[in-house]
């Protein structure tokens, strides 16, 4: 007994001593920074701004702007590339990128009104070379009518001018019946910037696409790894229920290796199994044999049960894999350097209601750890309340975080 009373308080202990992220940002409904209150009023009365239907999703910072997606999951998103400033208010409204013009479009619009017009973003990645990379599905009211207002694009903005830089469509041959493209990473060196490669998960076809953005080309890859799992398909967040069956989501890259080449971990949102494979591979995918490619694949391990992860993002300062815990709440690690077991993975925070489905992570060129956690399962199944916080951000240096757990060196 006493044995098990002096065991609680070290654990108790450890836990005081945890690094504990700091809130940054909280809303419990999503604004805007409009160009006059009429236009708001207008955007509200012709139902392009249902306040309620908009959920922040995914998360980039650069400088002073952390950039912030609002999905259109369902009708009345006003604006879904944005950004808010670091230094600014925490329940600030957010500022639309590159302008409102670009973003306020029509659910039932049948073309994209300029290049650089925004229909619907999910995750955005800020390069080493100052350019932002945005994956634009180009699907409006996807849980309504499902418009496909433009064909899922790769849309690149330099930071410095906002000016866009370059829209590349994908190919017809890149894109299956079930397609859904809702991230992307990007491989490059802050010396060689037009040498860059994007990586595109396919979560509903099973895939990831590459793109060249010195030969201006993309091409698809396939694996059994990229499929879902389908043991780890049942989710419970939140007090709800709900069954996924999303494939490859989460991409992470590594620093460069002796080759020069990255390594990339991967995996399916509905699955506990982490898995790797050479850039190198990934880049001269369309000159190899196939069939002796299928063995670059590698299965790094499970994390274990109820570990599904929306994101992950590879910190090079501490070689720490990061990655979001949706079952749990939270946001779990594992260094890179050690074995892939459930015992190198553990949960560094977590709290169901602070974060009640962590949906994206990001770690800066500072070494911080962003978090957005957004409901998501109420947003989609039920409902949120209006009246208590409901979208927040966090932040954490990265060295602090892995403090004190196996994913410190």
């Amino acid at each position: 007994m006493r044995a098990i009373s002096i065991a609680l308080v070290f654990a108790a202990l450890s836990a005081c001593q945890a690094a504990t992220p700091e809130l940054r940002f909280e809303w419990k409904v999503v604004d805007y920074v409009w160009e006059s209150p009429a236009q708001r009023e207008k955007a509200i009365t012709e139902k392009q701004f249902l306040p309620a239907n908009n959920l922040p999703l995914g998360l980039g910072r650069w400088k002073n702007k952390l950039f912030i997606t609002v999905p259109r999951w369902k009708s009345g998103v006003a604006s879904s590339l944005n950004y808010v400033d670091l230094d600014g208010p925490s329940d600030q409204p957010l500022k639309a990128y590159p302008s409102l013009k670009d973003n306020l479009v029509p659910d039932r619009a049948t073309e994209l009104p300029s290049n650089s017009s925004i229909i619907s973003v999910f995750r955005v990645y800020v390069d080493p070379c100052d350019r932002l990379w945005v994956m634009d599905s180009g699907l409006a009211d996807i849980y309504g009518i499902g418009n496909q207002v433009a064909g899922p694009s790769l849309v690149i903005f330099d930071l410095n001018t906002d000016q866009l830089l370059h829209r590349y469509f994908f190919k017809v041959k890149d894109m299956k019946e079930d397609s859904f493209f809702a991230n992307v990473v990007v491989d490059v060196d802050k010396n060689s910037c037009d040498n860059a490669f994007a990586y595109v998960p396919d979560l509903g076809g099973y895939g990831v696409v590459v793109y060249s953005l010195k030969q201006d080309d993309s091409w698809r890859v396939a694996h059994h790894y990229f499929h879902f799992e389908p043991l780890a398909g049942s989710y419970k967040v939140g007090g709800i229920e709900f069954h996924w069956t999303d494939g490859v989501f989460g991409l992470a890259l590594s620093e460069p290796r002796e080759n020069g080449y990255r390594t990339m971990f991967f995996h399916a949102f509905s699955s506990t199994k982490e898995f790797c494979v050479s850039t190198e591979l990934l880049r001269n995918y369309t000159h190899i044999d196939k069939s002796e490619a299928f063995n670059d694949f590698k299965l790094l391990g499970d994390r274990g049960e109820r570990t599904q992860a929306s994101a992950s993002f590879y910190d090079e300062k501490n070689r720490v894999l990061f990655y979001t815990q949706v079952n749990r709440d939270g946001v779990g690690c594992w260094n890179s350097n050690k074995p892939y077991t459930p015992e190198n993975n553990p949960l560094l925070f977590s709290d169901p209601e602070l974060f009640e489905f962590p949906n994206d992570l990001k770690v800066d060129d500072e070494g911080t750890l962003w978090v957005l956690s957004d409901k998501l399962p109420r947003f989609l199944y039920k409902s949120l309340d209006a009246n208590q916080g409901n979208y927040r951000i966090f932040s954490i240096n990265t060295s602090e975080a892995i403090k004190g757990t196996a994913c410190e060196a």
